[in-house]
């Protein structure tokens, strides 16, 4: 690789990997204007997460984990791959109607998972932990063995929400406004 690309790499797990860290931080510290575990188990739940608080421990600790391993280099295909699977089960939240955030769509989970991905791929480059550490916790078949299971968490995490929703009883009618009432 050239020292370029390597700088390229260092400025993009550097800039992703403290943005996906500081996320999770929301999720399980309340900081950086998060809801903490309590707030964000609470939406977790409402969402078909179950249970809430634990599936916000779970995505808490990929992205804060995930994201700081990722900013050093440390552990880059692992980490990239836990990543991506955080954010395939985030976009299943958001369904594909929209596209874009603002509209409500997986723009941004569907982004991070593709960085997750492109990181877990390349690695990290020469100016990283794993480079300094012989790729000692960055190995090939590593990579594969945490994509599998990222790839599989997601799928279970996923199907449980979607058994979890099937299981609730329907949302009562509200009636159209200007409706008659039969009184």
């Amino acid at each position: 690789m050239s020292k370029s690309t390597d700088l390229g790499l260092l400025a993009l797990r550097l800039g992703f990997g403290t943005a996906a860290a500081s996320h999770g931080a929301q999720k399980l510290f309340g900081w950086f204007g998060g809801y903490g575990i309590e707030g964000t188990g609470g939406f977790f739940e409402s969402v078909g997460f179950t249970p809430g608080k634990r599936n916000a421990t779970l995505a808490g600790l990929a992205e804060t984990g995930g994201g700081l391993a990722v900013a050093l280099g440390l552990g880059t295909g692992a980490a990239g791959a836990a990543l991506t699977g955080n954010m395939v089960v985030a976009s299943s939240l958001h369904g594909f109607e929209k596209f874009f955030a603002a509209d409500g769509g997986p723009e941004t989970a569907l982004t991070y998972g593709l960085v997750g991905t492109a990181l877990t791929l390349t690695g990290a480059g020469r100016y990283s932990l794993d480079h300094l550490t012989g790729h000692v916790f960055d190995k090939p078949w590593l990579r594969v063995a945490a994509y599998a299971a990222a790839a599989g968490a997601a799928t279970a995490i996923i199907i449980a929400r979607r058994n979890e929703l099937a299981s609730r009883p329907p949302a009562p009618e509200v009636p159209a406004e200007g409706a008659d009432d039969a009184s």
